[in-house]
């Protein structure tokens, strides 16, 4: 499962939150904390590689009014 291209950045969010939820159980056993940790950070990269994308998406108004890919170099 490609998780950036299936979830929305918000539902990633809420999984990455899940996964900390989840981290925090006092049950919860060494093995499993390393899978959920391994899971999260896949979140982790997947909301950074969405907001990367974003940013490079978002249109810069120009003094003059017109609109210009945002360009951050």
């Amino acid at each position: 499962m490609d998780i950036n291209k299936e979830l929305t950045l918000e539902e990633m969010m809420d999984e990455l939150d899940n996964c900390v939820k989840k981290l925090e159980e006092d049950s919860i056993s060494l093995e499993e904390s390393f899978q959920i940790y391994e899971q999260g950070m896949k979140y982790v990269k997947a909301c950074n590689d969405r907001i990367d994308k974003v940013e490079k998406d978002v249109l810069k108004l120009e003094e003059d009014g017109s609109a210009t890919l945002f360009d951050p170099v």
